[in-house]
């Protein structure tokens, strides 16, 4: 998992991506439904993309073996089909893209639970992660249990979310940069200044 950690920066650029999507929703309450799922479905790919990176990224310390952070990966995957399906079928109803939105952040919320769980052991900081799918979940149960609720609520309900959420991943990926740059100088002192930390083994 200190891979994961290696990519910090792709928690950065999710909560920047997160953040001006929030601000979208918040600045277009009423704008055309079509734009609403396109600017949805960039969001999505963009999202997944970067889990994918996370997943696989970052430099690979000797002895290190590069294992993918599987529910990263899973996200990622997640996000690219929500945001394909937003992008191939433009004429989602609105309740059919608010099951798509609120299945996706669901989903996503829990892995990023998992992938927490996983961290726990090995950064302090982890309850960044937590809150992002807690929160995550929460906004999923609330598109499905308030449905028909109106376009501009809806619309203030998302832009609330991503910009949390994204604040959030953004002091995650702070807090990561911190811990990883911390342990690689003490890897420098200790292991003859190649820069990875000698102690830290990979999680399995």
């Amino acid at each position: 998992m200190i891979v994961i950690a290696r990519s910090w920066w792709t928690f950065v650029l999710r909560g920047i991506f997160a953040i001006l999507f929030g601000v979208l929703a918040f600045l277009m309450p009423g704008v055309a439904w079509l734009t609403m799922v396109f600017v949805f479905g960039f969001y999505a790919i963009a999202d997944g993309v970067i889990n994918l990176v996370a997943a696989f990224g970052g430099p690979r310390p000797p002895g290190e073996r590069r294992t993918p952070g599987w529910a990263l990966f899973i996200q990622g995957l997640l996000g690219i089909i929500a945001g394909c399906l937003a992008f191939f079928i433009p004429g989602l109803t609105a309740l059919a893209l608010l099951w798509l939105i609120g299945g996706w952040a669901i989903a996503t919320g829990v892995l990023a639970i998992v992938t927490a769980i996983r961290l726990r052991k090995q950064i302090t900081g982890e309850w960044l992660m937590v809150l992002s799918g807690v929160l995550s979940i929460v906004f999923g149960v609330l598109l499905f249990a308030f449905p028909i609720a109106g376009a501009v609520v809806v619309a203030i309900w998302i832009g609330a979310y991503a910009v949390v959420f994204g604040a959030t991943l953004v002091a995650l990926g702070v807090r990561l940069r911190k811990w990883i740059r911390g342990i690689e100088g003490q890897g420098e002192r200790q292991g003859g200044g190649r820069g990875f930390p000698p102690t830290v083994a990979p999680s399995h």
